[in-house]
């Protein structure tokens, strides 16, 4: 059962990465931007969303800063930091090994 929880939080954290590619953007903003990217197939709910993000920050590998929102709200920025960067390339490495292997696997007879 840890081994599940690990590969989802792993993804978790790949995505999250993969969506401050393009910029900094807060929680919400993050969240709309995964689901964009998914065509709507991917939703990241707050309950799995913060606690990714603290963990990243902690590891250095997202920096966050205090701003406004586009509605005008307080808000807290994250943004990829060059450890993320890095990190990020490293996991797309990873993950698209890992689903090659995943759909060899489903195509074998």
């Amino acid at each position: 059962m840890s081994d599940r929880a690990d590969l989802l939080q792993g993804t978790l954290d790949l995505l999250i990465l993969k969506s401050l590619v393009f910029g900094p953007l807060h929680g919400w903003g993050i969240s709309k931007r995964i689901r964009q990217l998914s065509d709507d197939v991917l939703q990241i709910n707050q309950g799995s969303l913060y606690p990714a993000l603290y963990r990243l920050e902690e590891r250095g590998w997202i920096k966050a800063e205090w701003g406004v929102s586009d509605e005008g709200r307080r808000a807290k920025f994250y943004a990829l930091s060059a450890a993320g960067k890095k990190q990020f390339a490293a996991e797309r490495a990873t993950w698209r090994r890992f689903a090659g292997a995943l759909e060899h696997v489903l195509r074998s007879t």
